[in-house]
């Protein structure tokens, strides 16, 4: 890494405890700090303590933007952090897009959460592999779920990288991602980006902005079509830069904040699932599948490329919810480097993931009944005919099923047709080894 070279940093964090260890390792760990312009979105409670008792110098205090700004200093690194009362924050990407008010054209970006570690010389390391990509692309992305670290005094982090996957769609049709590990030589090329690790030049933050409308659900997909439309080509790094504190069961989260009883008493003017809709809307609008979609502004498409080539590349059709085999078959595949002769043809390959989960009362079932030999679940259209049957044994439906409470379990149902299927109704009836057929319960899809 260049000694000139700059960096800036958006983290955006809402009332964790992480975030001061992770401020001290990310410039501990950097071989320039003093190139770093850290800034955070911090929602919080306006107590600056736990930063200086992490050991960074207050420098000054100051109005910005309806917020206070403090800037800290911590090694020669600038923090810029603004404090907002988490009853006043509006999301995810709302955070992130009052840190990227503070940039100030750097050389390089990266956007990360609020619960990371990083590796010795994370920032050279980082540019150095961007910079490996530039004879294949004028804008490489680095983008991945990283490794998993649990904080402690004995930190343990794992040992692996991964690539980003086709997950599946929601309800309302939005592409969710998982991740698969690999090893290469190489960065690997893909078509998705993950919010919370992000690695780019600084550019990147002003052709494709996060939106500040989207809450959560749906950022990633949005932001990648959106890079990609704009000229951004993404790679999987193929070496470990940081590591990703996952689950945070016990952490505050704005799901838990913003509810109906905070909305009754006015600490908030929107619950967290009103601002949810209006993002889900917007998230379908940038792929192309609201059949009302809203007018996104500045974050809307780039036009240096067309969504259809994009989904070409990922294998995934927005509007129909549908993927070709290989994205979900054992290779994952996630990028194609050839594109179909024709349209109708490709679209002829392409295959419609059905996936609901069902929530169901103990009085209605039991799972754990000693006496099943095999539980038959299926899946009927209106008309009765059979769009999905299986039979599983006791152990293969226990891996279906989620525990929620004492009193409730969640079933996930998941199968592919070549359409989409005009689903109506789930059955699910145990056989039980000495009796034969136990009770059939039937619940609409």
């Amino acid at each position: 890494m260049k000694s000139s070279a700059t960096l800036f940093v958006s983290i955006a964090s809402y009332r964790d405890s992480e975030l001061y260890p992770t401020l001290r390792n990310m410039v501990e760990e950097a071989e320039f700090p003093a190139r770093l312009h850290i800034a955070v979105c911090w929602q919080d409670n306006d107590d600056i303590q736990p930063f200086l008792d992490a050991g960074m110098t207050l420098n000054s205090r100051v109005q910005y933007n309806g917020t206070t700004r403090y800037a800290f200093a911590y090694r020669d690194a600038v923090i810029d952090v603004l404090s907002v009362h988490y009853y006043e924050s509006q999301g995810a990407c709302w955070a992130r897009h009052q840190v990227e008010t503070r940039y100030q054209h750097e050389d390089y970006f990266l956007q990360i959460d609020s619960h990371c570690r990083f590796t010795p010389h994370w920032d050279s390391a980082m540019i150095e592999m961007l910079e490996s990509l530039r004879p294949q692309s004028a804008n490489p992305v680095l983008s991945s779920y990283p490794p998993a670290y649990v904080p402690g005094e004995d930190e343990e982090r794992k040992t692996y990288v991964s690539r980003l996957t086709f997950n599946g769609f929601t309800q309302e049709g939005i592409v969710s991602l998982s991740s698969t590990p690999f090893t290469a030589d190489a960065p690997q090329r893909c078509g998705y980006l993950a919010a919370g690790f992000l690695f780019a030049d600084g550019h990147f933050v002003t052709r494709v902005p996060n939106d500040p409308q989207i809450f959560f659900m749906g950022e990633e997909i949005a932001m990648a079509a959106r890079a990609w439309t704009h000229g951004y080509d993404i790679w999987s790094p193929h070496k470990i830069l940081l590591w990703h504190y996952y689950g945070r069961t016990s952490a505050p989260k704005v799901w838990g904040d913003h509810n109906g009883e905070a909305k009754q008493e006015g600490a908030i003017d929107k619950a967290w699932w009103e601002r949810d809709s209006l993002s889900k809307h917007r998230v379908l609008s940038v792929l192309n599948v609201s059949d009302d979609p809203c007018d996104l502004g500045e974050w809307r498409l780039g036009t240096q490329r067309t969504l259809r080539e994009y989904q070409y590349r990922i294998g995934v059709e927005f509007r129909g919810c549908r993927v070709h085999p290989a994205v979900t078959d054992s290779e994952k595949v996630t990028w194609f480097d050839t594109l179909p002769t024709h349209h109708q043809q490709w679209r002829q390959l392409l295959q419609h993931i059905n996936e609901r989960t069902v929530r169901l009362k103990q009085d209605e079932i039991d799972f754990n009944r000693g006496d099943i030999a095999w539980w038959h679940i299926g899946v009927y259209s209106a008309e009765n005919t059979p769009l999905m049957v299986k039979q599983y044994s006791p152990e293969a439906v226990r891996k279906q099923i989620t525990t929620v409470d004492d009193d409730t379990t969640e079933l996930r149902i998941h199968f592919i047709t070549s359409n989409r299927a005009p689903a109506h109704s789930i059955r699910i009836c145990p056989y039980v080894a000495e009796s034969g057929w136990g009770d059939l319960l039937e619940k609409s899809w």
